[in-house]
């Protein structure tokens, strides 16, 4: 199936990814502007590159691998895993630093952006989601392979930019910004901790 000519496609592929890594970047302006590295610290940050990898690698797979079972079940565990790594997060992060309703509206973004893009996979994929549970008509899948259609060169190439500028490497710099803070320390001690006053 041509990557243009299914409705579904076009709006994970220009709509679900694009605003997913816009919510990304509108997140580490958050973190930036709280002042993290003399809040949380490098600790919270590692749990944002955690994230980052949780989501990563179903993307990555999704942008280069055929989609079946596998790749599907993947994906799920990964969704999952997230969700409960950005609990954890968010439950870090208000100990010592104000998360903003902003920020909040934020979250919500960066958590139904990605269920919203397995959900649409699901859909174009249907016949191997029913195949894990035996349904339908097709075999599962269990083989990693490239896709049989490969998404666009050009395509492929500014998301992957995308991701390195605005995901990737922010968040390397929110790592470095909290260990240069607290002289290599992954938090900063707690009688040092600023957090702001909630306006």
């Amino acid at each position: 199936m041509s990557t243009t000519s299914d409705p579904t496609r076009l709006i994970l592929l220009y709509f679900i990814l694009p605003l997913w890594l816009s919510a990304g970047f509108a997140d580490w302006l958050c973190h930036r502007a709280s002042h993290i590295e003399t809040t949380t610290g490098a600790q919270e940050s590692l749990i944002h590159l955690l994230m980052f990898a949780e989501l990563g690698i179903p993307l990555l797979a999704a942008l280069f691998l055929q989609v079946n079972t596998l790749i599907i079940a993947i994906m799920i565990v990964a969704f999952l895993l997230h969700e409960a790594t950005a609990l954890w997060d968010v439950s870090y992060a208000v100990t010592a630093r104000v998360v903003t309703p902003f920020e909040q509206h934020v979250h919500s973004f960066l958590e139904l952006m990605p269920l919203m893009a397995l959900l649409s996979i699901v859909s174009l994929h249907w016949g191997q989601f029913l195949a894990a549970f035996g349904a339908g008509h097709e075999q599962p899948g269990f083989e990693l392979t490239r896709k049989a259609q490969p998404l666009p060169v050009l395509y492929v190439s500014v998301v992957l930019a995308l991701i390195v500028l605005f995901e990737f490497l922010p968040y390397i710099e929110e790592l470095i910004r909290g260990l240069r803070a607290n002289r290599g320390e992954l938090a900063p001690l707690k009688e040092c901790r600023t957090k702001p006053a909630r306006r």
